[in-house]
């Protein structure tokens, strides 16, 4: 979000005759006349304002290095500006807190911590990283900003997406391009399922679902810049803790992950040559993108030149129009009714899952095989993963599918129920009652479909 901030006092003034400093002391509080500057002097925090009027000002952090407008990555008080600059105060209290107040005296932010008796010589410092930490004498961490982001996740930031299937962190994009306030798009983990996906959030409305964890305890994908270096991005799952980290190779731009105020999570880097932040990648990056867009039963291609909606094998579109509003059955389900199941390799999995623990592959199709109700289901083994409490993932859906995805590389196997046509019988000399699967390779098609008999 690269717009025009203006200091206060305009910074490079103040800074010929305020010796910067990355640490804020007991002893010595910042007004609106400082500013802290890392050691590298990558990174700066202090007061600023959005506008050129002047009327609301924020404590912030922002790239202190670079050219042009300000770049502000971190805000404390976002939904509660200071009108009057004078006055206004950041300090470290002798109880281990660190504190905001206006020119009234009024407390309007505040970073608390356990310690509830007097701790004499808490400090707080900028880091390289960007990362603004609240210590205590004896170096011991109280409180980080890189536990608390606004709309921005910087190299080597934890993003704790959910820990005990809670949501822990989330970003927060702003309302508008010069009004740093809480907006209406969000992103982190589902609320739903906190423990298996990362979303965008329009206020309560899934916008647009970022990340769908495949059941890998560490995955790891890495990516060029714009100069050739190398940004690594890693997952994280496991069991009790789902985060998400970006690193980058020796000598690279600078590379942020934001959430902007039009609901596009966004990777950019900066490019030394434009002097401006380039875009590396963003989600969504085109309608296809869009939580549901293909509507029920459809998905989208994306090993397509350009992405298009598609109905899985078994399904025609509802509407014959240009418009696509998703797909309906050839041949309806019926309970009672002999079935199969196809695997459709290469997917993001649908929405709206229920997700089964502590089953193994027999188990999970056993789960769908027996309840007629279910349309599809999803396995991952993580028995590799190390010790987990549950070496599995074992999704299901009772209903429609929505928003699913062909992936252009990586993806899982989804395996959707399909009713026999008739005339169609088994391979096997199976009884009715038997619910083995047996997978049975089409000669016409190449995927895998689960032929089964069985009347439920």
């Amino acid at each position: 979000m690269a717009m025009l901030y203006i200091p206060i006092f305009f910074l490079l003034f103040l800074s010929s005759f305020c010796k910067p400093d990355d640490q804020l002391t007991q002893g010595k509080p910042l007004t609106d006349r400082d500013i802290l500057i890392s050691e590298n002097r990558v990174f700066a925090l202090g007061f600023f304002s959005p506008t050129s009027s002047n009327k609301s000002f924020y404590l912030g952090i922002w790239y202190h290095s670079l050219p042009g407008p300000q770049t502000v990555v971190w805000i404390a008080n976002r939904d509660d500006p200071i009108i009057n600059p004078s006055s206004m105060m950041l300090k470290v209290t002798n109880n281990s807190r660190m504190v905001l107040s206006n020119s009234e005296g009024r407390d309007i932010w505040m970073a608390a911590n356990n310690i509830t008796t007097e701790a004499v010589g808490a400090y707080a410092v900028l880091l390289n990283s960007g990362n603004f930490i609240l210590r205590s004498s004896d170096d011991q961490d109280i409180w980080l900003s890189f536990d608390n982001p606004t709309d921005t996740v910087l190299p080597s930031m934890r993003f704790v997406v959910s820990y005990k299937a809670q949501v822990i962190a989330r970003l927060v994009a702003w309302k508008g391009p010069d009004d740093p306030s809480s907006g209406d798009f969000s992103c982190s983990g589902d609320p739903r399922s906190p423990d298996l996906q990362l979303v965008t959030l329009n206020k309560a409305r899934v916008y647009c679902r970022i990340i769908v964890w495949d059941g890998v305890s560490v995955s790891g994908r890495t990516f060029l810049t714009i100069t050739s270096s190398i940004l690594y991005q890693t997952v994280v799952n496991s069991g009790d803790e789902f985060s998400f980290m970006f690193t980058l190779s020796n000598n690279s731009p600078f590379v942020r992950l934001m959430l902007d105020y039009t609901g596009k999570l966004k990777a950019l880097a900066w490019d030394n040559h434009s002097m401006s932040w380039t875009v590396i990648n963003e989600l969504p990056n085109n309608a296809c993108d869009l939580y549901g867009s293909c509507g029920p039963f459809g998905y989208c291609d994306f090993t397509e030149a350009i992405p298009t909606c598609q109905c899985f094998d078994g399904f025609e579109p509802v509407d014959s129009s240009n418009s696509f509003k998703g797909c309906q059955r050839t041949q309806a389900l019926k309970c009672r009714k002999q079935s199969h199941f196809t695997s459709f390799p290469g997917m993001k999995v649908p929405d709206m899952f229920l997700h089964i623990r502590n089953r193994n592959l027999d188990d999970c199709a056993a789960e769908c095989i027996n309840n007629c109700s279910c349309t599809a289901y999803a396995y991952a083994d993580l028995s590799s993963g190390g010790a987990m409490a549950d070496p599995s993932r074992c999704l299901v859906w009772l209903g429609e599918l929505i928003d699913a995805q062909k992936a252009t590389g990586g993806g899982e196997n989804l395996y959707l129920r399909l009713a026999d046509s008739p005339g169609i019988r088994s391979q096997e000399n199976q009884s009715s009652k038997d619910c083995t699967p047996h997978y049975i390779m089409p000669a016409t098609t190449g995927m895998h479909s689960l032929r089964l008999d069985v009347q439920i």
